[in-house]
């Protein structure tokens, strides 16, 4: 990096919002600038965004961005995002139809087809993935058979932060997470060819894969005219959004493990080789060595955000202050409501409130939907734990975070004390690491680490812990029992 004074940028692209902040290398965060996004579903199951809505979300903020950063040189971008979401561009990296985002479940019968054509012992042992409804290949198939003059049009298959790179003037590329977590690449990054042949066409339209920390362009005039930002500031590869949300909250160890409460939900636990399972994912650490093994939750803050819609409530904080005083566990959801991703993988589960009577209230779902949502994170952690993960050391972070009751019930339900992060941004802070990495402005990947601030500690509630360890005996039971009747339904 030619400038040491040089400020970073980091883009995240997320379900509900587009989050950018601005890193001083020395003196931390100097400012953030969010845009809402609006999660589209034309049918039940799907989950769609519009990519141009992503574009100008990302220009007016980093126009922000630009003035909070008074003139001082920018040394680098980098973006970070969900994965595997699919933006289909063409030619000239336009969107040629809305991305479908990771949690999207419409092509159940494409994962059905390709399940049948594939050794599932293999596929996991090679790819680290099972197929699942996240998977790349079957959308892909569901695509070029329900859309075809789209996937004719269709050059390049991205993930959503490698797209919002060659908006700004990236080549076209692929992170290494995207692509581990796609099903059709190899934990060695190599294509699977078996798993691309079987849809016809998708192996040309799969642009390089590139690493965390990885150079590829410039921000471009027309990139520069619509932000403010000078051109020809290097552009890097970030990555996985929870895995770098995972690393810039401190995560460095194996057994140090991670509940992010996102517009998706995941769990991350970090070890020092890869870990496979059919019921959960795998991604690279940023640090050269580590792995995350982790279960992704269909639904986390995009419940909570539809409940808060639905029963129109205004002020979350007077609502977090109403729930605390119910009983826990009065009412059981099971946060279904996009199907299921890990450790079930069943796209045609479907959300349930059970256990209600006359006397319960908007409040009492509200606390419902929230634990919910904790009851799902024990069962990723039951599964990771039970794969051989440690999970010593927990810290809980991103939106969901911002509310105590909402962690509060996590201690307790997950039985152990959640570590915070002061001022964490989530995801962007890593995407704002990667670049700094990439130009130079950090020695190495460890380096970054040492910025973490870490906050207070939220212990679990004797009382409460109790209830839970029997309300959640009771939630994997309805779970199992649902299941059937919810696949009806979602088949119906």
């Amino acid at each position: 990096m030619t400038d040491p004074d040089a400020l970073l940028i980091g883009i995240d692209v997320g379900t509900t919002g587009v989050k950018v902040v601005l890193l001083d290398p020395e003196a931390g965060i100097l400012a953030q600038a969010n845009r809402s996004n609006a999660l589209l579903s034309a049918a039940p199951g799907w989950a769609e965004a519009d990519p141009r809505q992503w574009s100008t979300n990302i220009d007016a903020a980093l126009s922000e961005i630009a003035d909070a950063a008074a003139g001082r040189k920018i040394g680098a971008i980098s973006t970070t995002g969900m994965v595997p979401a699919i933006v289909a561009v063409d030619a000239r990296l336009q969107p040629v139809r809305p991305a479908i985002l990771q949690n999207d479940a419409r092509a159940r019968g494409e994962t059905d087809g390709l399940a049948s054509q594939l050794d599932p012992v293999e596929l996991l042992a090679v790819t680290g993935a099972v197929l699942s409804q996240q998977s790349v290949a079957p959308k892909a198939r569901w695509l070029a058979h329900w859309e075809p003059d789209a996937w004719r049009r269709t050059r390049w298959i991205l993930g959503s932060s490698d797209w919002v790179l060659t908006a700004l003037g990236a080549a076209p590329h692929v992170e290494a997470n995207w692509a581990l977590e796609s099903g059709i690449f190899r934990i060695d990054g190599a294509i699977h060819a078996r798993v691309a042949d079987l849809v016809d066409g998708l192996a040309d339209r799969l642009p390089p894969v590139r690493s965390a920390g990885d150079v590829v362009g410039v921000l471009d005039a027309d990139a520069a005219v619509r932000t403010g930002l000078a051109p020809g500031i290097p552009l890097v590869v970030g990555g996985a959004d929870h895995a770098l949300s995972a690393y810039s909250a401190g995560l460095g160890h194996p057994g140090d493990w991670l509940v992010k409460l996102g517009g998706a939900g995941d769990i991350l636990a970090v070890t020092d080789g890869p870990l496979t399972d059919a019921r959960f994912f795998l991604d690279k650490h940023p640090l050269p060595g580590l792995w995350l093994p982790n279960g992704c939750m269909a639904t986390s803050g995009s419940l909570v955000r539809w409940v808060q819609a639905l029963l129109r409530i205004d002020d979350l904080a007077a609502m977090d202050e109403a729930a605390s005083e119910r009983t826990a566990a009065d009412v059981l959801c099971l946060p279904y409501f996009l199907g299921e991703k890990s450790p079930l993988n069943d796209p045609d589960l479907r959300g349930v409130f059970a256990g209600m009577h006359l006397g319960h209230d908007a409040v009492d779902l509200y606390r419902s939907a929230l634990e919910g949502i904790a009851f799902g994170f024990r069962h990723n952690a039951d599964v990771l734990a039970e794969a051989g993960a440690m999970l010593d050391r927990a810290t809980v972070t991103n939106g969901g975070a911002t509310s105590l009751l909402w962690k509060r019930i996590h201690a307790s339900i997950l039985g152990v004390p959640l570590e915070t992060v002061r001022d964490h941004p989530g995801a962007s802070l890593g995407a704002a690491y990667a670049a700094g990495v990439g130009v130079g402005a950090f020695a190495d990947w460890r380096e970054p680490l040492a910025l973490t601030r870490k906050g207070e500690t939220i212990d679990p509630e004797p009382d409460l812990v109790a209830r839970y360890d029997d309300a959640y005996a009771i939630w994997r039971d309805f779970s199992d029992v649902a299941a059937s009747p919810m696949r009806a339904l979602a088949r119906r």
